[in-house]
C-alpha cells in the first residue's frame, strides 16, 4: 500500500482501523510445532510465546529471522525554548552525523545483531512550534513526516525497530502520554537527557500547559499533530507500514512507545504486531507499557533512545525463532516424549 494513499489524518485513521490481522493458520501451526519440540512443555518460557507470535505475523509455522531493519528518525522541537533539556538543540544534528559515521551505540548493536540501519533527519533546520503556544505541526507537516516513516520501511524486512533522536522529545512524548491517558505532567515527565529536579518540575509545567492548550484535540492523531514531533510522527508512519507488510515490530523506549500509543488509541489492537523491547529508566515508561498491555523483554536501566533497547532485544527474538524453527521434534530426534 503506497504512502500516497493517505493525504490527511482522516485517511490515515481509516488505514489504521482496517489493519490486517495475524495469520491464524500459521499461529496454530507454530503452536502445534512447539508442542512436539524436544523439550519439556513450557521449558523455554516466554521464548515460546514470542516465537508463536512472530510466526503468526510472518505467516509461517516455522519462520526465520534474518533481515531485521532499524530506522532512526531525528527531529527538532520548538518546546526546547522552555528550557526542558540539558542539551541544546544543535546536538540533534551532531548525533545524526555520529549515526551516519557509525559511531553511536545503535550502530554497534545493529552490527552485533545483523540489522540493516538507516537514518532519516527530518527538517532539522525547521523545528516544530513550541506546543505551549501553538500546535507543534500543521496537518501538512505531520502527514509529510508520517510518509517519511511509511516510505522508509523495507517490505523485504522481517523485523522492524524504530529509534529516535531529538532534543526535547521526552517532553513531547510525556505530553502525548498525558493527553492520551490522563494525569498531570508530573506523572509523565522524567529526567530525559539528565535534567535536575528543577528541570523536571519545569518539564511537568510545560506538559501541563501544552495539554491544556490543546485539550480540544478530538483524535489521537490530532494529539500527535499538536504535541508531537516529526520523528515521533515518522515512527507512527513506520509502525503502521510494518503492520500492512506483516512485519513484526520491537518497540523501543518511552518516546517510541508514546508515538506507538497514538496508533493503539486510534484503534484497539493496532499494536498487536509489536512487542516491547525493554522498559527504560525513564520513570513513566512502565506506566505507559501497562496502558499498552505490553510486558518488556528486557529491563536493564537503559535510557539512551536511538532504538538501542529494542535493538538489543533483537537477540532475544532471534533466539526464540531459532529455537522454535531449528530444534528437532521428538519424532525427528528419535526421543521419547513420555
Amino acid at each position: 500500500m503506497p504512502a500516497k494513499q493517505f493525504a490527511n489524518l482522516n485517511e490515515f485513521a481509516a488505514i489504521i482501523e482496517a489493519f490486517p490481522s495475524s495469520d491464524q493458520s500459521a499461529e496454530a501451526g507454530a503452536k502445534a510445532r512447539n508442542d512436539v519440540l524436544t523439550k519439556p512443555p513450557g521449558a523455554l518460557g516466554k521464548l515460546e510465546d514470542l516465537a508463536i507470535w512472530y510466526a503468526g505475523w510472518r505467516g509461517q509455522a516455522a519462520p526465520t529471522l534474518g533481515n531485521p531493519q532499524v530506522i532512526v528518525f531525528a527531529g527538532n522541537h520548538g518546546v526546547t525554548a522552555q528550557g526542558v533539556s540539558a542539551f541544546p538543540a544543535e546536538v540533534t544534528a551532531q548525533m545524526v552525523y555520529n549515526f551516519e559515521a557509525g559511531g553511536a551505540a545503535i550502530n554497534q548493536l545493529c552490527k552485533a545483531f545483523g540489522a540493516n540501519m538507516s537514518v532519516h533527519a527530518i527538517d532539522l533546520d525547521t523545528p516544530t512550534a513550541d506546543f505551549t503556544t501553538a500546535a507543534a505541526m500543521s496537518e501538512v507537516d505531520v502527514i509529510a513526516a508520517m510518509k517519511i516513516g511509511w516510505d522508509s520501511v523495507d517490505p523485504a524486512a522481517d523485523l522492524l525497530v524504530c529509534g529516535e533522536m531529538g532534543i526535547g522529545n521526552t517532553t513531547s512524548a510525556a505530553a502525548i502520554a498525558c493527553a492520551l491517558y490522563g494525569g498531570s505532567g508530573r506523572d509523565w515527565v522524567g529526567r530525559g537527557t539528565g535534567v535536575d529536579d528543577k528541570g523536571v518540575n519545569r518539564k511537568a509545567s510545560v506538559v501541563d500547559r501544552g495539554v491544556i492548550l490543546h485539550k480540544a484535540a478530538e483524535t489521537p492523531l490530532e494529539t500527535l499533530r499538536c504535541l508531537g514531533g516529526r520523528e515521533l510522527a515518522a515512527i507512527v508512519g513506520a509502525i503502521a507500514r510494518a503492520r500492512i507488510e506483516s512485519i513484526p515490530v520491537i518497540l523501543d523506549g518511552f518516546i517510541c512507545s508514546a508515538a506507538a500509543a497514538v496508533l493503539e488509541k486510534t484503534a484497539a489492537g493496532a499494536l498487536d504486531h509489536c512487542v516491547a523491547g525493554h522498559v527504560s529508566a525513564e520513570q513513566a515508561h512502565k506506566r505507559l507499557l501497562d496502558h499498552l498491555g505490553k510486558e518488556p523483554l528486557l529491563s536493564l536501566g537503559l535510557r539512551l533512545g536511538e532504538g538501542s533497547g529494542a535493538a538489543l532485544a533483537i537477540g532475544v527474538l532471534k533466539g526464540a525463532v531459532a529455537c522454535h524453527s531449528g530444534m528437532a521434534t521428538f519424532a525427528e530426534a528419535g526421543v521419547s516424549d513420555g
